[in-house]
């Protein structure tokens, strides 16, 4: 298939959705396909190997206020049309949906080429993390209009779909994610890169991965820290990522160790060091850094819903508790910090529970549901041909 890949976001930027994208796309061109991918433009060229993998084509975009690291996609309908009549491809998925990936649906529509979306954040959830609340039906609205004018939106679990479904969003299917066992494994455990956190071998090191921003809960992720210190306070702590919070977080918690983004490669060593994961978040849709700290052998704990929900058995292979009780939350976290053997159980236990979500599986899966969009618009192309 020739494909078009329309994102706001994409490697080398580190977060859930560009990484999730950018090990669909190198899966793909791996399985042959050809694919071009339409993002806005960044200072730092593509690295070679992505460069050999598929084209990038780098369109006009802005920073975004409090993420400058991250860019907006500035509407592109016109520069699409020019490019997709001269060499149309065989369906255009759009990942995002800014004004680059609204414009990209429009586009795609008035060329007559089959166009299918993915929906990986709740932005409507977020206007009431920052304040605005009010907006939080015009951000749906806005997400609903953008997805159902296209011919299938993807989500990551069977649970948003039928949470999308209920409030209008049609015609939805499952892209679930993978996890690399390669990158993400025990066998990364780096007994120097512990001792640089003043952790012995019998140190609980308690980490956590991603943008600091207000939508990931990190008030609650601090209160539990603050339970598992003083109930054991051999604990350490380590943060993992960039955002609008990182400053005052910093100046809050001088008992933390704060370590900046790393590459996805190095950031596999710094799960692997680590013991225990609290996934505080309530806003995400899938929650890719829970199946990460789980392929890493860590110990986790978080609310019973998307990745949690998939692969968590209580007590089993990690804890998990009612989205609706954060101080259960918080006991769990205090559970793993002071109970040495629940805490080994679950983490023997958690990498055996991840290894079969390949990425091969899930790539087979959303390669063949691409491939019947693209035949349902030939058939409906040859009918309307035949009707004219």
């Amino acid at each position: 298939m020739k494909l078009a890949i329309v994102t706001e976001t994409f490697p080398p930027e580190v977060n859930g959705v560009a990484m999730t994208f950018g090990v669909i796309c190198s899966e793909l061109a791996a399985r042959g396909h050809d694919l071009t991918v339409y993002r806005p433009r960044r200072d730092d060229p593509p690295s070679p190997a992505t460069s050999a993998a598929y084209k990038v084509v780098s369109l006009p975009g802005m920073p975004i206020p409090g993420y400058p690291l991250l860019r907006l996609g500035l509407p592109a309908a016109r520069t699409l049309k020019r490019l997709w009549r001269a060499n149309p491809p065989d369906l255009v998925h759009v990942v995002t949906e800014g004004p680059l990936g609204a414009t990209a649906v429009t586009a795609a529509r008035a060329l007559g080429l089959p166009v299918s979306s993915s929906f990986h954040t709740n932005f409507h959830t977020y206007t009431r993390s920052y304040g605005y609340g009010a907006f939080h039906h015009l951000t749906l609205a806005w997400l609903r209009h953008v997805h159902n004018r296209t011919r299938r939106t993807f989500v990551p679990t069977p649970e948003l779909c039928e949470e999308l479904s209920a409030v209008g969003f049609r015609d939805l299917a499952v892209l679930s994610r993978g996890v690399d066992t390669r990158q993400f494994s025990p066998a990364r455990r780096c007994d120097a890169l512990r001792a640089s956190w003043n952790a012995s071998p019998d140190t609980p090191v308690v980490l956590h991965v991603g943008r600091m921003a207000a939508e990931k809960n990190y008030e609650l992720v601090f209160r539990s820290f603050d339970a598992m210190r003083a109930a054991n306070p051999r604990c350490r702590f380590v943060l993992a990522g960039e955002g609008p919070l990182k400053a005052r977080l910093v100046r809050e918690h001088p008992e933390c160790i704060f370590t900046g983004f790393f590459s996805r490669e190095e950031i596999g060593r710094y799960y692997a060091s680590a013991d225990i994961y609290i996934h505080a978040s309530l806003s995400e849709t899938f929650g890719n850094v829970l199946t990460e700290a789980m392929a890493s052998g860590l110990a986790v704990a978080g609310f019973n819903y998307a990745a949690a929900f998939k692969f968590i058995r209580d007590g089993e292979n990690g804890l998990s508790v009612p989205c609706d009780r954060p101080e259960e939350l918080i006991q769990a976290g205090v559970r793993l910090a002071t109970d040495t053997a629940l805490r080994e159980k679950v983490r023997r236990a958690a990498r055996g529970t991840v290894e079969p979500q390949s990425w091969s599986k899930v790539i087979v899966r959303f390669e063949q549901d691409l491939a019947a969009i693209i035949a349902e618009n030939k058939g409906q192309a040859t009918c309307q041909t035949q009707f004219a």
